[in-house]
């Protein structure tokens, strides 16, 4: 059995859930971070030094960070489809991962943050309205991009929509005004549609409104 832990609500630990369900594997979830707490006994440490989820177990082998994960799990599961088997078209796949991980979430993530978790008494206004134009920079860049094709990588779904996909319901639920981005809205409608990213990406997140702690 796989076993996840995290918290289900967490960006992070959704792309490894979603994946999970798309490949129609059996796992269970192991509350961890936050109010479940677990990330500092020696048992997660053990699994990941750093203590932060998500952290995937399969076999007796643990994985940490989320985008290794989803690597992981499509290298394992899913060649040829969520995988891709050409070196150049993996390459493709990898490097609109990176750009989710190193550019995309930082900025939207740190505006959700600021402006989501972030008591209203608290918020620096200005801070936050940077931000939130910033992101909306970056999804034009991928807007862009799916003017020419339905998905991140081409013309299915493959690993390059996970890191992305999660952030999208994010972005298009938060009640403020946003650039018109009609491909990828009509990419998010397409995510929208797979029971999986209903199920582990479609999360209410409520619970996180103006609460500052992890």
């Amino acid at each position: 059995m796989i076993r996840l832990w995290g918290r289900l609500n967490s960006i992070n630990v959704q792309k490894a859930a979603w994946i999970l369900d798309e490949l129609d594997l059996a796992w269970e979830h192991v509350p961890a971070g936050g109010d479940s707490g677990r990330v500092d006994t020696p048992e997660f440490r053990a699994m990941n030094p750093h203590g932060k989820v998500p952290v995937l177990e399969d076999e007796g082998v643990a994985i940490w960070e989320s985008n290794a994960i989803v690597r992981y799990l499509a290298a394992r599961y899913a060649q040829g489809v969520l995988w891709p088997l050409r070196p150049a078209a993996r390459a493709l796949v990898d490097q609109w991962m990176d750009w989710a991980a190193t550019t995309l979430q930082p900025c939207q993530m740190e505006h959700f943050w600021g402006w989501w978790r972030t008591p209203e008494a608290q918020r620096d206004l200005g801070f936050t309205e940077r931000l939130w134009r910033m992101t909306g920079d970056e999804w034009r860049r991928l807007d862009a991009v799916l003017a020419e094709r339905p998905f991140v990588a081409g013309d299915r779904i493959t690993m390059a929509d996970i890191p992305a996909g999660t952030l999208v319901y994010r972005y298009f639920t938060l009640p403020l005004e946003r650039p018109e981005l009609p491909n990828v809205l009509g990419w998010y409608g397409r995510l929208c549609s797979r029971p999986a990213y209903q199920r582990n990406v479609m999360r209410p997140y409520d619970d996180l409104l103006g609460r500052l702690k992890p």
